[in-house]
């Protein structure tokens, strides 16, 4: 299936689950040896037929007969005592939020909402880009919290926002990439850019426990596309093929965009993850099927590599220098992990190209036991690669020279032995096949071609690598979402089911309890989905209730008591399971190891990013993500499409003048205490 038959496919209700559908077509070339071969070498085939999925998955995917191998599953009482000390929350799926009993959860930040104290009010029927510029954008996802006092009452939200979904953010308009953009003036594309990039907005704690927004606050601040300027670092920075008519230098580009998940360093900052860059970009040369046409151009390889253009959305229109037939080497200042200084508002942030440029979903931070900082990286496409980073010097009490840090040191790519061993390949200009004569004639061509260097080291291409949160014992644990493109030949030992619709979750140990080891030893902690159907082969500890398993693991998060909790993401497949998105607290070691409960869902339509703690453990920050999009079809008594004036809920709001609002969730225990203990 091409791009227009995506876009004109009537499954795809909105633009969300178009992207979703138009990234299950896979990138790289060559997905053999894949995660999935791996897993079943390792674990074996007839273990991979058992146990894991939604009833009406188990129905579409192997027929009505499946049906009966359902258990009646009941919520089970754990036969060993559970670290996460709450009473389970029932899963399903409604309008509104939902948390375990024993705690709230409050809506913190919405979309629109101002965060200076000269910012216009939320006016959602009169939008602009200027006034966008002044308040919180939309489609929250990563979420990291700064403390500015001993207590820990009072700090900085830093959010990233994802991508925007123009059906439910303007009046009047509809689905735009079926209608090919028809509705979409400068106008509205620039309130789209503004409305991309990030919010640091400074929060604080009452003596009620509730949290609040300090509007005005000093520190407060907007990152956008559209008028942000960068810095760009590291070996690629004023390459030739970073370079434009704009900026001949190559070191600086405006802006950064669809940042999903990202992570926090040791000294404060705040690292933005760009993914699904290729989306933005644009060609007025199509072939006779309305595809692309990249004869011609220099960079061919990188982009069909890439995907780029995407053509996902129309700014290539309006900015040149979206539009690849005028700005070829635009497409290659996207795709990096952004550092923000939270504590300067006049500032420029830093791409820092050492880290490779993918579809980055995360930058988790680390140390290895000699101090220096390693940061785990999925790259969140089908049959895409692991990644870690380690600098060459040690964290210190220097924050100036801790910047550096993430300028100087070495990228690995993961690869996953049948044996159980994970080794990490070194991208490095000159090692192995990563030479001039394979097309890498300097270390800025590995790094900008990362997905190209990690093909020729022989990485394992995975079922979408999503976050991965580690543990200072050197220990880390990856989300792998879901690949349902998996064909039966193309399993292996750390990806082990073909048409992997719900996805596992691995760790790994790295040798010596080192973050920064070149190996390390890997298990698979679970494997998602029902676990009382066995064609879907779902592992779990049996203990697990009917409310505590998951599909699609997402965003995760480490708390400080070194708890594992994760967050899903199951687009436009929620209907499959039965239950809307959610946080989960799931068990990685003991006897209740692989053991999951739910502490809190969204409503319809909705995705949960962001977890993030405070450092005394008391407050959890959630983002809850395009509520009323995606799979609303599948919602019963709705069963349609969602629009701005007809949308599936109207979250946080429920306001019959306004459409659902993307939104940061803080929860507290209530009478105060730590959360889950």
């Amino acid at each position: 299936m091409n791009r227009k038959q995506i876009i004109k496919d009537p499954q795809n209700g909105n633009k969300a689950e178009a992207f979703e559908a138009f990234d299950d077509i896979p990138a790289n070339p060559d997905p053999s040896r894949t995660i999935g071969d791996v897993i079943a070498a390792r674990y074996g085939r007839r273990a991979l037929l058992k146990g894991m999925l939604g009833t009406s998955a188990a129905a579409a995917l192997f027929g009505a007969s499946a049906l009966a191998a359902a258990r009646q599953a009941s919520a089970a009482t754990p036969t060993a005592a559970s670290r996460y000390a709450f009473d389970e929350l029932a899963s399903g799926i409604d309008e509104t939020h939902h948390v375990a009993r024993g705690y709230d959860a409050d809506v913190l930040l919405r979309w629109g909402d101002p965060i200076f104290a000269d910012a216009p009010d939320f006016d959602v029927m009169n939008q602009s880009a200027e006034a966008q510029l002044q308040q919180f954008g939309y489609n929250n996802d990563y979420v990291g919290f700064l403390p500015l006092n001993a207590e820990g009452t009072r700090g900085l939200l830093c959010v990233n926002h994802e991508y925007t979904n123009e059906e439910v953010m303007f009046p009047n308009l509809g689905r735009q990439d079926k209608a090919e953009f028809a509705g979409m003036t400068r106008e509205l594309v620039e309130i789209e850019m503004a409305a991309h990039g990030g919010s640091v907005v400074e929060v604080a704690r009452g003596s009620d426990g509730k949290w609040s927004v300090v509007r005005g606050g000093a520190l407060n601040r907007r990152i956008s596309p559209l008028t942000t300027a960068m810095v760009l670092d590291g070996p690629a920075a004023g390459h030739p093929r970073m370079q434009t008519s704009a900026d001949p230098s190559g070191f600086e580009v405006i802006g950064t965009l669809n940042n999903c998940a990202g992570g926090m360093t040791p000294w404060g900052t705040w690292l933005m993850a760009e993914e699904n860059f290729h989306g933005y970009f644009w060609t007025d040369r199509l072939d006779f099927d309305g595809e692309p046409d990249l004869s011609g151009q220099p960079e061919a390889a990188q982009m069909a590599r890439y995907g780029v253009p995407g053509m996902w959305y129309a700014w290539g229109r309006h900015h040149s220098r979206f539009n690849i037939d005028e700005n070829p080497n635009e497409a290659n200042r996207f795709g990096w992990v952004v550092e923000v200084d939270p504590m300067d508002p006049q500032s420029k942030p830093v791409k820092h190209t050492a880290l490779g440029r993918f579809a980055h979903e995360g930058a988790e931070t680390t140390l290895s036991k000699d101090g220096r900082l390693v940061i785990y990286m999925g790259d969140d496409a089908r049959f895409e690669y692991l990644y870690k980073y380690v600098s060459r010097g040690a964290v210190s009490e220097d924050r100036a020279a801790n910047a550096q840090l993430l300028s100087d040191g070495t990228l690995y790519a993961a690869r996953f032995e049948a044996d159980g061993t994970c080794r990490w390949l070194p991208l490095v200009h000159g090692q192995g096949p990563l030479t001039a004569e394979n097309g890498f004639a300097s270390q800025a061509d590995v790094l900008i071609g990362a997905r190209l260097a990690a093909d020729a080291l022989g990485a394992t291409p995975m079922d979408r690598p999503e976050d991965a949160s580690p543990r200072g014992d050197g220990t880390a644990y990856v989300m792998l979402t879901n690949n349902s493109r998996r064909k039966a030949s193309q399993t292996d030992a750390a990806n082990p089911r073909p048409e992997s619709r719900f996805g596992h979750i691995i760790e790994i140990k790295e040798d010596g309890g080192d973050h920064a080891a070149a190996s390390g030893q890997w298990s698979i902690l679970v494997k998602c989905g029902d676990p009382g159907i066995a064609e879907v082969g779902a592992e779990w500890h049996p203990d697990t209730s009917k409310h505590g398993w998951f599909g699609s693991p997402d965003n995760s998060a480490m708390d400080a008591d070194g708890r594992l909790w994760v967050a899903t993401d199951q687009g436009s497949n929620w209907g499959r399971t039965g239950k809307s998105d959610g946080l989960y607290g799931v068990e990685t070691g003991g006897a209740l190891r692989g053991h999951s409960k739910l502490f809190f869902r969204c409503p319809a339509g909705a995705e949960l990013c962001g977890p993030y703690f405070t450092p005394d453990g008391e407050t959890l920050f959630l983002a809850v993500q395009h509520p009323g999009t995606d799979g609303t079809k599948d919602l019963q008594g709705f069963g349609r499409a969602s629009t701005f004036e007809d949308p599936a809920t109207r979250w946080p709001d429920f306001d019959p003048q306004m459409p659902p609002r993307p939104s940061v969730v803080v929860v507290t225990r209530q009478g105060g205490g730590k959360i889950a203990s």
